[in-house]
């Protein structure tokens, strides 16, 4: 039986580490509950830092079709659309020059590779990343290239550097005009000023008409810490088992890992 509107959740699903194992599958049990919180009429939609051109495949793998879709870490929010190529269209994107924030982080990282994301999805990038697929929408360019293109995401990505090595470095930028998180291990997202999954999310709550307090994200990373504060000020915040103690010090409570089932076991409790 389906619920009354005045009583759905608007439930937003981090997808690496959450949704996703390291392998990209997505477990049977996951993919259940996913499936049955969607049919008693939550909104359930997937808010990420990957691209658009790599999401709208995961919500192929779940089956579902939510009225939004939230990528780039918040710079881009798509909106279903039957009439769209891929069945969305963008809605909101937020773009930024990202020269300056470049010129201050290459002399840090002299051995880092270098990608822009475009409104489109594109990558331009200096060298592939390890373990990424650049076969895809990409474009392999000089450095000096990427500087004055319009950018919903910078990616920074440094193998020779361990999480805490390099969480030094970025510290030591200083940057100011943009926020910025990091992934995996030596990697680094910067999004527009501003721009998070949590900004993306309140205009889409505006959108829905769901309650603050109806709310309920899940994530493991440090581009979810705002997203994970926003749910928590009123609503429910699920850090992944694996989350950093930070992702874990904002959050209302801890479920088991991505390779334990943690956000089945989470998303089972929601009626």
């Amino acid at each position: 039986m389906r619920i009354a509107e005045d009583e759905r959740l608007l439930i937003a699903l981090d997808i690496d580490g959450t949704l996703l194992t390291e392998r990209g599958d997505i477990s049977d049990e996951v993919r259940f509950q996913v499936t049955r919180v969607a049919n008693l009429g939550h909104e359930v939609m997937l808010a990420t830092g990957r691209s658009s051109r790599d999401t709208l495949p995961v919500l192929n793998q779940l089956g579902l079709t939510p009225e939004w879709v939230v990528c780039s870490n918040g710079a881009v929010t798509l909106r279903k659309d039957a009439m769209a190529s891929r069945g969305y269209r963008v809605e909101y994107v937020e773009t930024f020059n990202p020269e300056n924030v470049l010129r201050t982080i290459q002399p840090h990282l002299p051995d880092g590779r270098y990608a822009v994301e475009d409104d489109k999805g594109d990558y331009y990038y200096t060298e592939p990343f390890p373990g990424v697929d650049m076969t895809d929408a990409t474009h392999k360019v000089a450095f000096e290239e990427l500087l004055h293109r319009n950018a919903t995401r910078v990616v920074v990505v440094s193998p020779d550097h361990e999480t805490e090595d390099f969480l030094a470095v970025v510290e030591r930028m200083g940057l100011q005009r943009v926020s910025y998180s990091i992934g995996w291990t030596a990697w680094l997202d910067i999004s527009p000023d501003g721009v998070n999954k949590a900004t993306a999310l309140e205009r889409v709550r505006e959108h829905l008409n769901i309650s603050r307090a109806r709310i309920v994200a899940a994530g493991d990373g440090r581009n979810d810490i705002e997203m994970l504060e926003w749910a928590a000020s009123l609503g429910r915040a699920i850090a992944m088992g694996e989350a950093p103690e930070e992702v874990v010090a904002v959050s209302t409570e801890t479920c088991g890992s991505v390779l334990e089932d943690g956000l089945a076991h989470a998303l089972a409790l929601i009626s």
